[in-house]
């Protein structure tokens, strides 16, 4: 397995996200999860990501469950910050000390282990000064529970004063082919303080894989229904998009999927993507990424297929946007 560097933190080249495997992306069968995460650490993946709030505490739950007796093999990462009632509602976003010190408790509770590798704050509080909530996390890796700290979908400003009050290991942002926003201030801002940069959805909630053509291919309680891009219009122009990414790779010998993975590693050493998948055979495909060589021609074709801002539709619904680059 490749290597990358997220600050002074080693890492597989490409992590696995767990999100799917308890939630939003339709029903899920935790036999096949667990042994996707096993399948994983088998090949080398080392960057397991989940959340306090995938499927209210479950996801955290499965993944303690899955490393059991292989602790040493991974690093574990996970987030607070988005807090949801006990049926799923959402009820605020909190990066109140208190609050940072008690989500801690209890995903270290949920995962089973006495230590989180990677701890991020899932979304910027705007009513709580970011220098008081990194504070409260670097107590965190002082008492022993916490050893990198990340940031996610936050604005550069923001990040430059969270890393004085504590370094800052990983960035994590929403990243792809069809969402290349960080490329304008974000990037430059953690690579000028040497933050490493972690990429989620890389494969555009899946679109990029081409393996939805129409909406109904969606479960009926899939959450990306009500996602704009997903939506009217919106998901014709996309799938046009897409269909020019399908073609590239047919040539290349490579899937779609494939082919949008291996973009994004070849954006830098420093950026890991963690494509989310529930199924061992997409994580095997997804880890074919790895061997996809990309020349300068390939690359710019692609920017000419997919340029910044090419994807019709916003990546969120309005009210969840607003939590973006605070």
């Amino acid at each position: 397995m490749q290597e990358r560097q997220l600050g002074t933190l080693k890492v597989s080249a490409l992590g696995l996200g767990c999100m799917g495997m308890s939630e939003f992306y339709g029903a899920g069968d935790e036999a096949e999860a667990i042994a996707t995460i096993h399948r994983a650490l088998d090949l080398g993946v080392t960057l397991l990501d989940t959340a306090d709030m995938y499927g209210v505490g479950r996801n955290e739950e499965l993944v303690g469950r899955a490393i059991r007796g292989r602790r040493e093999q991974v690093v574990l990462a996970t987030k607070f910050g988005n807090v949801r009632a006990p049926d799923g509602s959402f009820v605020r976003i909190d990066g109140r000390p208190e609050y940072v010190r008690a989500a801690c408790e209890a995903s270290l509770r949920r995962l089973g282990v006495e230590t989180i590798d990677l701890y991020y704050q899932h979304r910027v509080d705007p009513n709580t000064p970011i220098e008081d909530t990194v504070g409260a996390m670097a107590e965190l890796v002082r008492a022993g529970k916490v050893r990198h700290l990340g940031l996610s979908e936050a604005a550069p400003e923001t990040i430059r004063r969270a890393h004085a009050v504590h370094p800052i290991t990983a960035l994590q942002t929403e990243y792809s082919l069809w969402s290349r926003d960080p490329e304008d201030s974000i990037l430059p801002t953690v690579r000028a303080l040497g933050i490493g940069f972690v990429a989620y959805s890389p494969l555009g909630r899946g679109f990029l894989s081409g393996q939805i053509k129409r909406i109904e291919d969606l479960a009926p309680d899939d959450y990306r229904r009500n996602s704009p891009r997903f939506q009217g219009e919106n998901f014709t122009r996309n799938l046009a998009l897409v269909a020019e990414i399908e073609a590239m790779a047919r040539e290349k010998g490579c899937t779609p999927a494939q082919l949008a993975l291996a973009w994004v590693l070849a954006q830098g050493q420093d950026i890991v993507p963690i494509p989310g998948t529930k199924r061992r055979r997409y994580l095997e495909e997804n880890l074919g990424a790895l061997t996809v060589s990309l020349s300068p021609q390939d690359l710019e074709r692609i920017d000419r297929i997919l340029p910044p801002g090419a994807a019709a539709g916003t990546r969120y619904a309005a009210a969840q946007m607003q939590a973006l680059n605070r």
